[in-house]
């Protein structure tokens, strides 16, 4: 989209029209981040804002269809789909601060709408949506916003974003350019942490069995933050922490990128 920017010169006061382009993208705001962590998705904003892009949210999106599907109720779950692929029908670049909604709609849309009246535009959304920390490096080509965070952090890879998204060293990257922090490699960093959705609650004793290896790791780096781009993650891992009163704070990578500027 090309948009006019009036300057004026300072000697005559006479307009210069200046031409530049502006990126408009539409947002994704997944559940868990709209009831749980609504900051998080405000700071994707602020970050988007700062790398120069227009941010469109839909206030008619709901949810991309995931627990259902994970659950077996794909018939349930093609409908909530269909919602969301009329929701992004814009051909832009949907951004979301969740690798396992990225990861879903790229990777299981496709079998949900297969040789349906929706298979195009199915094909049209997966291939627009993109995970936040991915968008920012990958397509933006932006990894340093300035972002200021004192302390050391460890990074915690979840199973979506590492094996659905092929995120891996985007994250690193823009964590790498945040003054004061320093980034610690956890030991087994991408192993699950036990939450999977469903999982957690029909295997408690497993999910709980595993966020206490992931948490042990993390604590044992010294971190003053465990960072990843799912909510989901964070959640089951600040639930164990938060019982278990462990000194270490879960972070959302889009607070820690809009940390410490205005």
């Amino acid at each position: 989209m090309v948009n006019l920017l009036y300057r004026y010169t300072a000697k005559s006061g006479k307009p210069i029209i200046c031409i530049f382009a502006v990126m408009i993208v539409d947002i994704f705001i997944p559940c868990f981040i709209d009831q749980l962590y609504p900051q998080t998705g405000l700071n994707m904003v602020k970050v988007l804002e700062k790398a120069g892009c227009r941010v469109n949210y839909n206030p008619e999106q709901t949810c991309c269809g995931q627990p259902a599907f994970n659950a077996g109720f794909w018939s349930d779950a093609k409908k909530v789909a269909s919602k969301f692929i009329h929701e992004f029908q814009n051909d832009r670049y949907i951004v979301s601060p969740s690798a396992s909604c990225t990861g879903f709609v790229k990777n299981s849309y496709p079998d949900l709408f297969n040789n349906s009246v929706l298979h195009n535009e199915q094909k049209q959304v997966s291939k627009n949506i993109f995970e936040f920390s991915s968008f920012l490096v990958n397509v933006l080509k932006i990894t340093d916003f300035g972002a200021s965070l004192e302390g050391i952090a460890t990074y915690h890879d979840s199973c979506s974003g590492l094996r659905e998204c092929s995120i891996k060293n985007e994250p690193r990257t823009l964590l790498s350019n945040v003054r004061k922090l320093e980034l610690r490699e956890m030991k087994d960093t991408e192993t699950c942490c036990g939450f999977g959705g469903t999982f957690a609650a029909k295997y408690e004793p497993i999910a709980v069995g595993m966020v206490s290896d992931k948490v042990k790791n993390a604590v044992e780096t010294g971190a003053n933050y465990i960072i990843s781009t799912d909510s989901s993650c964070l959640l089951h891992i600040e639930s164990y922490i938060k019982k278990q009163n462990f000194n270490i704070k879960p972070m959302h990578i889009a607070d820690v990128l809009a940390s410490g500027w205005e």
